[in-house]
């Protein structure tokens, strides 16, 4: 299972929002730094509307949601790359993740102690990606001695891996990270295999107040600290920034559904940024689900951006992509306007596809296969 790191600064929220996401209270959250020192990780439902809808049409008896692993990670501080506070180990735990949530700090309370004595998000956001950045350098100029000889020597990997490197260094020196870099198809490739901290796709929540959250998300332009993260990271970053309030969030986490959504629209919201941020990770990792439903469940599948039908089928059972013949598939809009798979068939919505469909997210399938020999 694909893993997403929540990362920031000491006290910007980080712990309160795994509480969050994963519905639990697992991490303390605590107003001094370095509350948490090992990772915490928690399997997290991705919400899916979609789910019930469909459930209802089927009378399924059981819904399973797609799911995805947070982990929360030990607030960094400025020198982490040179082993300040909990450096090392911080930059350890975001190596393994595949994704990174940078929790900012949009929110004054005086009461909650700023690690640098004051709020400024995007100061905030750069004192992270410096520290990710510094660490990739050190690690490319100890890859660079390793290989020099190699390059010498007339060995083409070794040399690819040379012109790389001397094409990543001034641009992470000019405090870039390396996913902003352009690089050809082949050379994007190759930067996968060096695990650099500064090239792991990032998603920024601007943590923001009770009193500020209905605003915020309504028109976020209006907040002045969440209007500069949102400016700030499309620009350094090509990132996107969504809105929460974690101390909301792992509030609701304890109440009942319904309860939990009568609280949000007695604040003004419609969603919790919570859900919006749990799906735009899981679309940020790459991720993309397909549908299934009858009598027993209505089940989201998990599959990678641009999986074909064989491949989605091996989802659910190896059998099935080995021994595949065809998928039956209808948009999940379609179906809901049809009101069943029947109706679906009837009003030619309902069609074939074989090996080279690629399934899109909202499919809802039933997979053909045989594999008898």
């Amino acid at each position: 299972m694909l893993q997403a790191g929540i990362v920031g600064l000491p006290n910007v929220g980080k712990s309160t929002l795994f509480n969050a996401v994963t519905r639990s209270r697992k991490a303390e959250a605590a107003n001094y730094p370095f509350c948490t020192i090992d990772p915490n990780v928690g399997v997290v439902e991705v919400p899916d509307p979609r789910l019930k809808v469909l459930a209802d049409m089927s009378k399924s008896a059981q819904i399973i949601p797609a799911a995805i692993e947070f982990v929360d990670i030990a607030g960094l501080v400025k020198g982490a790359a040179e082993g300040a506070g909990l450096g090392n180990k911080f930059l350890s735990h975001i190596r393994e993740t595949d994704a990174i949530v940078q929790v900012v700090r949009c929110f004054e309370d005086p009461d909650i102690i700023h690690e640098l004595g004051s709020v400024d998000p995007v100061r905030d956001i750069e004192i992270i990606n410096n520290e990710l950045i510094l660490a990739d350098i050190a690690a490319l100029e100890k890859r660079r001695e390793s290989r020099a000889k190699k390059a010498k020597s007339g060995d083409k990997e070794a040399k690819e891996e040379m012109l790389l490197i001397e094409k990543l260094l001034p641009h992470l020196d000019a405090g870039n990270p390396a996913i902003t870099l352009e690089l050809s198809d082949n050379e994007r490739t190759l930067l996968h295999s060096f695990f650099l901290l500064s090239n792991k796709k990032s998603i920024f929540a601007c943590n923001v107040s009770e009193s500020e959250l209905a605003d915020a998300v309504n028109d976020p332009d209006s907040h002045p600290y969440v209007s500069a993260v949102r400016r700030y990271v499309a620009d350094h970053h090509h990132a996107e920034a969504v809105v929460i309030s974690a101390r909301i969030e792992e509030e609701l986490s304890d109440l009942p559904v319904e309860e939990a959504r009568e609280y949000l629209r007695d604040l003004g919201v419609q969603d919790s940024g919570v859900s919006d941020l749990i799906r735009a990770v899981y679309h940020l990792l790459g991720l993309r689900t397909y549908l299934t439903t009858g009598p027993k469940e209505t089940r989201a599948w998990t599959i990678p951006a641009g999986a074909k039908a064989p491949q989605a089928a091996g989802v659910i059972h190896t059998d099935f992509e080995r021994g595949f013949i065809a998928a039956q598939v209808v948009t999940y809009e379609d179906l809901v306007a049809c009101g069943s798979l029947l109706k679906a068939k009837e009003n030619a919505k309902l069609r074939i596809e074989g090996k080279e469909y690629v399934v899109q997210d909202g499919d809802v399938v039933e997979f053909r296969f045989n594999v008898s020999k």
